[in-house]
């Protein structure tokens, strides 16, 4: 009798347990019981590949700016690395450095993105060129920002850190340059901006790229986004 009671007991709890751990799978859905948390990074990793491009969209005054006078949602970008396994971005903020995957996503305004391939990847950017790549890359790590976007390597800025590792160390250029004059300098939060940076000496023929521009080349092709 008292055995048939302590086996009644063992299974009402396993079946409460059994339930509660149900209720808690479907209320938090990140519950790390439940694995979907880890699904989505997966799913995420087993789509992105070494060399490619992350864009998103920022907040700050100079990122409206950039938006505004380029016509475009996208304020900032990176290049996508594999390092031992971990996934990065290369990204020229101040200063230029790595970031994790993870963490530049939870950087951009509603943790948005947009992952952009070039379309030849699996025969261009072979491993070779991919390490030839991140080698070029180390001339750049830990210099400072660009907010005056000049042409030289003194300093960079996100979208001339991609199209010059692509040209330098692939030999290929992702999209034609432009210069300052031809973006969109009428807006008064744009003028606003430019005023503080250059004052009278506006260096319109400057040449620049834009994250727009990346985003727009005939050479990439959309492998995830997510606005």
């Amino acid at each position: 009798m008292k055995k048939s009671k302590y086996l009644f007991v063992g299974i009402t709890f396993l079946l409460s347990f059994g339930c509660a751990l149900f209720i808690a799978m479907q209320v938090f859905p990140n519950n790390p019981f439940s694995g979907k948390h880890s699904k989505t990074e997966n799913t995420l990793q087993n789509k992105i590949q070494d060399g490619d491009l992350i864009f998103q969209t920022s907040e700050s005054s100079q990122c409206e700016a950039v938006r505004i006078a380029t016509n475009s949602k996208f304020s900032h970008c990176g290049l996508i690395y594999n390092i031992n396994g971990n996934w990065f971005v290369f990204e020229a903020v101040q200063p230029v450095k790595l970031t994790r995957l993870e963490d530049w996503i939870q950087h951009g305004k509603a943790n948005k993105y947009l992952v952009k391939r070039l379309k030849n990847a699996d025969k261009v950017l072979t491993p070779a060129t991919l390490q030839k790549m991140k080698d070029y890359s180390q001339v750049f790590m830990g210099k400072e920002y660009d907010a005056y976007f000049d042409w030289s390597d003194t300093r960079i800025y996100c979208s001339e850190l991609i199209w010059k590792i692509y040209k330098n160390g692939a030999g290929i250029e992702l999209s034609k340059l432009k210069q300052l004059k031809d973006f969109n300098l009428t807006d008064p939060r744009v003028q606003k901006l430019v005023k503080e940076r250059y004052g009278n000496n506006i260096p319109l023929e400057e040449k620049v790229i834009a994250p727009s521009d990346l985003v727009d080349s005939d050479l990439l092709k959309t492998v995830i986004d997510t606005y």
